[in-house]
Protein backbone atom coordinates (compact mmCIF):
# COMPACT_ATOMS: atom_id res chain seq x y z
CA UNK A 1 0.00 0.00 0.00
CA UNK A 2 1.43 3.37 -0.96
CA UNK A 3 2.42 5.90 1.71
CA UNK A 4 0.29 9.06 1.90
CA UNK A 5 1.99 12.49 2.24
CA UNK A 6 0.40 15.06 4.56
CA UNK A 7 1.10 18.84 4.41
CA UNK A 8 3.05 20.40 7.23
CA UNK A 9 1.01 22.08 9.94
CA UNK A 10 3.41 25.12 10.05
CA UNK A 11 3.07 27.60 7.17
CA UNK A 12 6.16 28.63 5.38
CA UNK A 13 7.29 32.18 6.35
CA UNK A 14 6.92 34.95 3.74
CA UNK A 15 10.20 35.95 2.21
CA UNK A 16 11.37 39.23 3.63
CA UNK A 17 11.96 42.22 1.40
CA UNK A 18 15.44 42.91 0.35
CA UNK A 19 17.38 45.39 2.53
CA UNK A 20 17.58 48.96 1.27
CA UNK A 21 14.75 48.63 -1.27
CA UNK A 22 16.02 45.45 -2.89
CA UNK A 23 13.88 43.40 -5.24
CA UNK A 24 11.10 40.93 -4.27
CA UNK A 25 11.77 37.96 -2.13
CA UNK A 26 13.32 35.44 -4.40
CA UNK A 27 14.66 32.28 -3.09
CA UNK A 28 18.21 33.48 -3.42
CA UNK A 29 17.73 37.30 -2.47
CA UNK A 30 18.96 38.93 0.81
CA UNK A 31 16.33 39.94 3.35
CA UNK A 32 15.29 43.68 3.31
CA UNK A 33 14.55 45.97 6.36
CA UNK A 34 12.92 49.47 6.65
CA UNK A 35 15.46 52.42 6.44
CA UNK A 36 16.68 54.03 9.67
CA UNK A 37 16.34 57.75 10.55
CA UNK A 38 19.97 58.39 9.79
CA UNK A 39 19.59 56.88 6.35
CA UNK A 40 16.46 58.98 5.68
CA UNK A 41 18.16 62.32 6.74
CA UNK A 42 21.30 61.54 4.79
CA UNK A 43 19.21 60.94 1.71
CA UNK A 44 17.44 64.37 1.94
CA UNK A 45 20.42 66.59 3.04
CA UNK A 46 22.80 67.98 0.36
CA UNK A 47 26.35 66.88 0.37
CA UNK A 48 28.66 69.00 2.61
CA UNK A 49 30.94 71.33 0.76
CA UNK A 50 33.48 73.45 2.67
CA UNK A 51 32.90 77.22 2.33
CA UNK A 52 35.73 79.48 1.19
CA UNK A 53 37.42 81.30 4.08
CA UNK A 54 36.42 84.97 4.30
CA UNK A 55 39.15 87.54 4.88
CA UNK A 56 39.04 89.15 8.34
CA UNK A 57 37.31 92.58 8.50
CA UNK A 58 39.63 95.60 8.48
CA UNK A 59 40.59 96.88 11.91
CA UNK A 60 38.96 100.14 12.83
CA UNK A 61 41.04 102.82 14.46
CA UNK A 62 39.55 103.89 17.72
CA UNK A 63 38.31 107.45 18.22
CA UNK A 64 40.57 107.81 21.18
CA UNK A 65 43.62 107.13 19.05
CA UNK A 66 42.51 109.72 16.46
CA UNK A 67 41.93 112.34 19.17
CA UNK A 68 45.34 111.69 20.70
CA UNK A 69 47.02 112.07 17.32
CA UNK A 70 45.17 115.33 16.59
CA UNK A 71 46.04 116.75 20.02
CA UNK A 72 49.69 115.82 19.57
CA UNK A 73 49.95 117.49 16.16
CA UNK A 74 48.07 120.57 17.37
CA UNK A 75 50.41 120.90 20.35
CA UNK A 76 53.46 120.59 18.12
CA UNK A 77 52.11 123.25 15.74
CA UNK A 78 51.37 125.66 18.60
CA UNK A 79 54.82 125.14 20.11
CA UNK A 80 56.43 125.74 16.72
CA UNK A 81 54.44 128.96 16.19
CA UNK A 82 55.36 130.22 19.66
CA UNK A 83 59.03 129.53 19.02
CA UNK A 84 58.91 131.31 15.66
CA UNK A 85 57.14 134.31 17.23
CA UNK A 86 59.71 134.47 20.03
CA UNK A 87 62.58 134.33 17.53
CA UNK A 88 60.99 137.06 15.39
CA UNK A 89 60.39 139.26 18.45
CA UNK A 90 63.98 138.79 19.57
CA UNK A 91 65.35 139.73 16.14
CA UNK A 92 63.04 142.77 16.00
CA UNK A 93 64.13 143.94 19.45
CA UNK A 94 67.84 143.55 18.65
CA UNK A 95 67.51 145.52 15.39
CA UNK A 96 65.11 148.33 16.37
CA UNK A 97 65.29 148.56 20.21
CA UNK A 98 61.64 149.78 20.51
CA UNK A 99 60.76 152.17 23.34
CA UNK A 100 57.47 153.74 24.42
CA UNK A 101 56.74 157.37 23.64
CA UNK A 102 56.81 159.76 26.60
CA UNK A 103 54.47 162.64 27.45
CA UNK A 104 54.94 165.50 29.88
CA UNK A 105 52.67 168.34 30.97
CA UNK A 106 54.78 171.48 30.64
CA UNK A 107 52.02 174.06 31.02
CA UNK A 108 48.51 174.28 32.52
CA UNK A 109 46.63 177.50 33.21
CA UNK A 110 43.12 177.88 34.65
CA UNK A 111 41.78 181.21 33.37
CA UNK A 112 38.13 180.89 34.44
CA UNK A 113 36.30 178.85 37.06
CA UNK A 114 32.77 179.48 38.31
CA UNK A 115 29.94 177.38 39.77
CA UNK A 116 26.44 178.83 39.35
CA UNK A 117 23.61 178.44 41.85
CA UNK A 118 22.01 175.81 39.57
CA UNK A 119 25.14 173.66 39.75
CA UNK A 120 26.46 174.60 36.30
CA UNK A 121 30.28 174.70 36.07
CA UNK A 122 32.02 177.17 33.75
CA UNK A 123 35.78 176.85 33.21
CA UNK A 124 38.57 177.58 30.72
CA UNK A 125 41.96 175.88 30.75
CA UNK A 126 45.07 176.11 28.55
CA UNK A 127 47.03 172.85 28.36
CA UNK A 128 50.49 172.33 26.86
CA UNK A 129 51.96 168.83 26.50
CA UNK A 130 55.33 167.71 25.14
CA UNK A 131 55.49 164.34 23.33
CA UNK A 132 58.84 162.66 22.66
CA UNK A 133 59.72 159.73 20.42
CA UNK A 134 62.94 158.15 21.76
CA UNK A 135 63.25 155.58 18.94
CA UNK A 136 65.84 155.97 16.19
CA UNK A 137 64.05 153.89 13.51
CA UNK A 138 60.37 153.96 14.49
CA UNK A 139 57.78 156.57 13.46
CA UNK A 140 54.51 157.04 15.43
CA UNK A 141 51.23 157.86 13.68
CA UNK A 142 48.72 159.46 16.06
CA UNK A 143 44.98 159.96 15.56
CA UNK A 144 43.18 162.94 17.07
CA UNK A 145 43.17 162.64 20.87
CA UNK A 146 40.36 163.42 23.34
CA UNK A 147 41.31 165.20 26.58
CA UNK A 148 39.47 165.21 29.92
CA UNK A 149 40.58 166.99 33.09
CA UNK A 150 39.04 165.80 36.37
CA UNK A 151 39.06 167.09 39.92
CA UNK A 152 37.78 164.13 41.89
CA UNK A 153 34.57 163.06 40.13
CA UNK A 154 33.96 166.46 38.53
CA UNK A 155 34.82 167.01 34.86
CA UNK A 156 36.63 170.35 34.92
CA UNK A 157 37.42 170.59 31.20
CA UNK A 158 37.29 168.69 27.89
CA UNK A 159 39.17 169.26 24.64
CA UNK A 160 41.26 167.56 21.96
CA UNK A 161 44.66 167.38 20.29
CA UNK A 162 44.89 167.19 16.48
CA UNK A 163 46.26 164.12 14.69
CA UNK A 164 49.99 164.22 13.94
CA UNK A 165 52.94 162.16 12.74
CA UNK A 166 55.97 161.97 15.01
CA UNK A 167 59.21 161.11 13.29
CA UNK A 168 62.06 159.19 14.90
CA UNK A 169 63.97 161.08 17.60
CA UNK A 170 61.40 163.88 17.41
CA UNK A 171 59.87 166.15 20.07
CA UNK A 172 56.37 167.53 19.44
CA UNK A 173 54.63 170.30 21.42
CA UNK A 174 50.83 170.04 21.66
CA UNK A 175 48.42 172.74 22.86
CA UNK A 176 44.70 172.63 23.57
CA UNK A 177 42.00 174.84 25.09
CA UNK A 178 39.60 173.07 27.42
CA UNK A 179 36.22 173.92 28.93
CA UNK A 180 33.74 172.19 31.21
CA UNK A 181 30.96 170.30 29.40
CA UNK A 182 27.67 172.21 29.32
CA UNK A 183 25.69 169.00 29.87
CA UNK A 184 27.22 168.51 33.32
CA UNK A 185 25.11 169.56 36.31
CA UNK A 186 26.55 169.23 39.80
CA UNK A 187 24.55 168.28 42.85
CA UNK A 188 24.31 170.76 45.73
CA UNK A 189 27.06 169.10 47.82
CA UNK A 190 29.63 168.98 44.99
CA UNK A 191 28.81 172.54 43.92
CA UNK A 192 29.20 173.83 47.49
CA UNK A 193 32.57 172.06 47.90
CA UNK A 194 33.94 173.54 44.67
CA UNK A 195 32.91 177.09 45.66
CA UNK A 196 34.92 176.78 48.89
CA UNK A 197 38.12 175.47 47.31
CA UNK A 198 41.09 177.71 46.65
CA UNK A 199 43.07 175.06 44.74
CA UNK A 200 42.10 172.01 42.71
CA UNK A 201 43.90 168.65 42.51
CA UNK A 202 43.70 167.67 38.83
CA UNK A 203 44.06 164.50 36.81
CA UNK A 204 44.48 164.60 33.03
CA UNK A 205 43.37 161.70 30.80
CA UNK A 206 44.18 161.58 27.08
CA UNK A 207 42.80 158.81 24.84
CA UNK A 208 43.94 158.24 21.28
CA UNK A 209 45.11 155.62 18.77
CA UNK A 210 48.63 155.21 17.49
CA UNK A 211 50.23 153.18 14.73
CA UNK A 212 53.86 152.35 14.05
CA UNK A 213 55.75 152.88 10.81
CA UNK A 214 59.02 151.02 10.21
CA UNK A 215 60.45 151.75 6.80
CA UNK A 216 57.63 151.07 4.35
CA UNK A 217 55.65 148.92 6.81
CA UNK A 218 52.72 150.34 8.79
CA UNK A 219 50.96 148.52 11.61
CA UNK A 220 47.32 148.71 12.57
CA UNK A 221 46.55 151.51 15.02
CA UNK A 222 45.93 150.53 18.63
CA UNK A 223 44.40 152.48 21.49
CA UNK A 224 46.58 154.10 24.14
CA UNK A 225 45.72 156.15 27.22
CA UNK A 226 47.87 158.80 28.84
CA UNK A 227 47.19 159.70 32.48
CA UNK A 228 48.85 162.57 34.34
CA UNK A 229 48.34 162.82 38.10
CA UNK A 230 49.65 164.90 41.00
CA UNK A 231 48.83 168.30 39.49
CA UNK A 232 47.48 171.13 41.66
CA UNK A 233 46.27 174.50 40.43
CA UNK A 234 44.82 177.49 42.24
CA UNK A 235 41.30 178.76 41.64
CA UNK A 236 41.48 182.15 39.88
CA UNK A 237 40.46 185.20 41.88
CA UNK A 238 39.95 188.29 39.85
CA UNK A 239 41.77 188.69 36.52
CA UNK A 240 44.94 186.78 37.40
CA UNK A 241 45.09 183.24 35.99
CA UNK A 242 47.09 180.95 38.29
CA UNK A 243 49.57 178.45 36.88
CA UNK A 244 49.73 174.81 37.93
CA UNK A 245 52.06 174.23 40.85
CA UNK A 246 53.51 171.07 39.25
CA UNK A 247 53.59 171.77 35.51
CA UNK A 248 56.27 169.17 34.71
CA UNK A 249 54.23 166.19 35.88
CA UNK A 250 55.18 163.00 34.08
CA UNK A 251 52.42 160.97 32.44
CA UNK A 252 51.99 157.20 32.28
CA UNK A 253 51.12 155.61 28.95
CA UNK A 254 49.05 152.41 28.83
CA UNK A 255 48.13 150.29 25.85
CA UNK A 256 44.39 149.71 25.50
CA UNK A 257 43.38 146.53 23.65
CA UNK A 258 39.71 146.14 22.80
CA UNK A 259 38.40 142.57 22.56
CA UNK A 260 34.77 142.51 21.48
CA UNK A 261 33.02 144.47 24.28
CA UNK A 262 35.90 144.64 26.75
CA UNK A 263 38.84 147.03 26.83
CA UNK A 264 42.06 145.82 28.48
CA UNK A 265 44.57 148.43 29.68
Amino acid sequence: MADRVYPSAKPNPQPSQALNGGGGGGAGGAPSFPPTKGQTYSATLPAYRPQPRKPPPPRRRSRRGCCCSCCLWLTLIIVALVLLAAIAAGVFYVIYRPRRPTFEVDGLRLSAFNVSGAGQLTSRLDLNVTARNPNAKIVYLYDAASISVFSGDVDVGDGSFPAFVQEAKNTTHLSAKLSAPSSQTLDSTAASDLRKKTSLPLEIAVDTKVGVKIGGLKTKKMGIQMRCEGINIGVPKGKAAPVASSPNAACKVKLRIKIWKWTIS
